[in-house]
């Protein structure tokens, strides 16, 4: 019968690679948890980790191998603490080069208060949005992902195949992600909470904040591998690719997508083709890391009419 685990992190790491893992879990199992925030601060507001997005794992998946794929759905992601913080400007690299110079060169911190109950975040600055700005929470974790090929740790201010961070706001509660299998036991890792945020990570970071975060995974398929992240929840299936240039990484998502829909839905390189010229959705996941991030979805109303292997 699956387990579930309540695993207090008492270290992080600020890589995303073969580590030792923290806990040994069966397929099917639950773990209950939380993280840091991307400063390395938890829910008491002291500070555990140097910043990076600090990684609560990693997690080992026993049956978890290379080839095969890693499924883990968000089932609680929850702020644990009323304190966030973003920068307050937006990045250089999403404005033109000759209004950069508007912008002081340190881009400075706003702090946030996070109101769990009411289910709203609201800036304590600049002056002119005072009591003027309240803005839905929506937690999601930007940065999680299984240990890479060739016993690379990497940095999680950026992303790949693997994983990483994202920071794609679909990542959400009730999400099931997708992730190819590198190493034994998948090594799962997970971070980065953000109470809100925009689309593309504008400002380098969204409501910065530590998180409790539940998780059940599971081995989704044996021995027959994906190329880049895939994730599906109540509405749409979707396929994240992680590059830049932004085109590189839209094409990444695209043939993620193509490929789904032929394997799972039976579905031609031509018939997928008709189908997303018409009915993909585009999202942008991050315009500020390392490796940009797109999506590509597709509502799964239009997948009814056919039989999902």
């Amino acid at each position: 019968m699956p387990t579930t685990h309540r695993f207090e992190p008492t270290h992080y790491h600020i890589t995303i690679g073969t580590h030792e893992p923290v806990l040994r879990i069966a397929p099917g199992d639950t773990v209950v948890t939380s993280t840091a925030d991307s400063g390395g601060r938890d829910r008491d507001l002291k500070n555990v980790s140097p910043p990076g997005n600090p990684q609560t794992g990693p997690f080992f998946v026993e049956g978890a191998e290379r080839g095969d794929v890693l499924a883990v759905r968000f089932d609680r992601i929850a702020p644990n603490r009323p304190q966030a913080v973003t920068s307050a400007y937006v990045s250089y690299s999403v404005v033109d080069p000759q209004f950069v110079t508007r912008f002081p060169v340190d881009r400075g911190r706003i702090q946030w208060h996070v109101d769990v109950a009411r289910g709203v975040a609201t800036p304590e600055g600049p002056e002119a949005l005072k009591g003027k700005l309240e803005v839905p929470l929506d937690p999601m974790l930007g940065c999680f992902g299984v240990a890479p090929d060739r016993g690379q740790a990497i940095s999680c201010s950026t992303s790949g195949p693997y994983g990483g961070n994202m920071d794609y706001n679909g990542f959400r509660q009730g999400a099931t992600i997708y992730l190819p299998v590198f190493v034994e036991g998948a090594l799962f890792h997970l971070g980065d909470g953000h109470a809100t945020q925009g689309d593309g990570e504008i400002t380098g970071n969204g409501t910065e904040i530590s998180m409790d975060v539940t998780f059940t995974a599971w081995i989704h398929r044996k021995n027959k591998p994906i190329g880049w992240p895939r994730a599906e929840d109540a509405e749409f299936l979707m396929a994240a690719g992680n590059a830049r240039p932004l085109d590189q990484a839209l094409q990444h998502a695209t043939t993620e997508l193509l490929k789904w829909l032929e394997e799972d839905y039976g579905l031609d390189y031509s018939a997928a083709s008709v189908m997303l010229g018409q009915c993909i959705k585009y999202d942008v996941g991050n315009v500020f890391d390392p490796a940009y991030t797109m999506v590509a979805k597709v509502a799964k109303k239009y997948l009814e009419p056919f039989k999902r292997s």
